[in-house]
C-alpha cells in the first residue's frame, strides 16, 4: 500500500510540489486561494478548460500537498496549505546566497565592461 502524503520523504515531497507549479493554471489556483478558500467551480470561473481538467489540476495540487479540499454535499471547498510551501521556501533560501553571488558578480563584471581582459584574444 502507497504511504500518505505526509510519510513522503523531503526529496518525494519537493519533486511533487515544484512539479505542481510547473503549470500556470495550477499557479493562478494557488494565487486565488492565496486570498482566500474557494470552491471548485469559483476556481474554475477564470479558465476556459472542463471541470474534469479542473479536478485533475485540483488532485495533483492536493497530492503535492498545496492544498486541502473539504467536501460539504456536492460542494468542494478548496484552500491553501501554506506548511509545504514553506517547504520549498526552505531549499530555495539555502540557495540564495549563490544566487546573490553570481549576481554580484555580474554588476561587477558589467559596471566594469570586462576591463580585465584586454590582451585582444578572445577569453
Amino acid at each position: 500500500m502507497p504511504s500518505s502524503p505526509r510519510h513522503k520523504s523531503e526529496p518525494d515531497r519537493l519533486d511533487a510540489v515544484f512539479g505542481a507549479l510547473t503549470d500556470r493554471t495550477r499557479r493562478a489556483m494557488l494565487a486565488r486561494l492565496a486570498r482566500g478558500p474557494a470552491t471548485v467551480s469559483e476556481l474554475a470561473e477564470p479558465f476556459s478548460i472542463s471541470l474534469p481538467a479542473i479536478s485533475r489540476h485540483l488532485k495533483v495540487l492536493e497530492q503535492a500537498e498545496l492544498i486541502e479540499r473539504r467536501v460539504d454535499g456536492r460542494v468542494h471547498h478548496c484552500s491553501l496549505d501554506p506548511a509545504t510551501l514553506h517547504l520549498a521556501e526552505s531549499w530555495l533560501l539555502h540557495y540564495r546566497s549563490f544566487w546573490e553571488g553570481t549576481l554580484e558578480a555580474l554588476v561587477q563584471h558589467v559596471e566594469h565592461g570586462g576591463k580585465r581582459r584586454r590582451s585582444g584574444r578572445p577569453p
